[in-house]
Formats: structure tokens, sequence, C-alpha cells
């Protein structure tokens, strides 16, 4: 039985390959390869994988990606399509299921939301509410750094706090345009913002996600 995350897997594969390796994507300063390497060492490589949180290892997670990113690009995207090795906690389906359903979401949307003729991609019903399920939980450590008030609601009313604060900005939108305004794609996320017009400004620009 397919999961979420083999789907967005499979589509982040798609969507990179069709790209190429020198196309823009959200990503500040990566373009499909670097975007596709930090895929690839995420999974792969754990020895490197924890600089993206900590910031003492981020030396290490650097060189290490910058040795991937080097590689023939369609190695890296044959490497994200069959997925993390079996020694690896991401072969287990929970542990891919929780971990990569939204990063691989995101990182599709990165992809497709660069390019200029992007549309609104339709997210199933199914998925919508897993998003929004991760969305609430992790909504408060996504906007720990608005320096608004922000409050996230879907179009049925649903709200999760993600930073509480006055004055306050209401974003609107459907799980998937939440979810990528949450990770700090707020310019690329279709949503709607109710607030007052310099609050809403700081909501914007404030550094939103992990």
């Amino acid at each position: 039985m397919s999961t979420h995350a083999k789907r967005e897997r499979l589509l982040l594969a798609d969507l990179l390959e069709a790209a190429g390796p020198g196309a823009p994507t959200l990503c500040e300063g990566w373009k499909t390869r670097d975007l596709a390497a930090h895929v690839v060492v995420r999974e792969r490589r754990l020895d490197a994988a924890g600089g993206i949180m900590i910031g003492a290892l981020k030396g290490r997670l650097d060189r290490v990606q910058g040795e991937f990113a080097r590689k023939p690009y369609e190695e890296l995207i044959q490497l994200i399509r069959t997925g993390p090795p079996k020694f690896s906690p991401y072969s287990l389906k929970q542990v891919d299921e929780g971990a990569n359903a939204v990063e691989f979401f995101v990182h599709a949307e990165d992809v497709r939301r660069a390019q200029p003729d992007w549309s609104p991609r339709e997210v199933d019903p199914v998925f919508a509410e897993s998003l929004w399920r991760r969305l609430e939980k992790a909504a408060r450590l996504m906007g720990r750094r608005a320096p608004v008030g922000l409050v996230l609601r879907r179009p049925d009313g649903q709200t999760a706090v993600a930073h509480r604060g006055t004055p306050v900005v209401t974003v609107t939108g459907e799980p998937g345009e939440l979810t990528v305004f949450a990770f700090g794609r707020q310019d690329a996320a279709k949503v709607e913002i109710d607030g007052d017009p310099e609050a809403s400004a700081k909501a914007i620009e404030a550094r939103l996600g992990m």
C-alpha cells in the first residue's frame, strides 16, 4: 500500500528530473541539484544530517552535501526514487511517513513554485487532513520567531495558533497552502492575510519554519 511519503517522494523525483539540475527553487541559494543533494544526504548520511538542526555540525553537513551535489544529477534522482538504505531509520514505514510526507511535499512545491507558470496543486482530502494535523502540532514551533500574533485558519474555520501576541494576523488557506506558508515560503503561498497592514507585512517577512 502506497503512503503519502512514497507518493510525495516519487513526485519530487519526477519534478527534479523534469526541471533539470540548474533550475531555481524556493530554497534560498539552492538550485535543483543542491535540493536533490540535500534530500539524499538527509536520508543516507545521518552522520552529517545532524547539521540541518545543529549549528556546530553544519560545517560537516555542507562538506558532505557539496560532495553529493557533484555527483551525476541522474544518480541523485535515482537515490531519491529508490529511497533510503535498509540500515536507515527512514526505511521504516512509520518513520518515513512521519518524517518525510510533509518534507517531500514542501520540497516538491519548492521546485514547482519556483517556475514562472506554476499553478496551485490539488491536494487530495485525506492528505490535506494529514497536513493539517501535522500543522496543528508543529504550528508553535514554526511560528516561534514571528514578531506578531499569528493564527493559521482553514476555510472551514478550524484554526491553529502559530504565535501568541498582538496585534494578531490571521492567515487563511487550504492545509497545503498553510503548510507552505508556515515553512517560510510566505510569498509563494496562496492564502488570504487579515490584520493590520504593518503587522501583516511583518508576518509575511518573518523567519518561519523549523
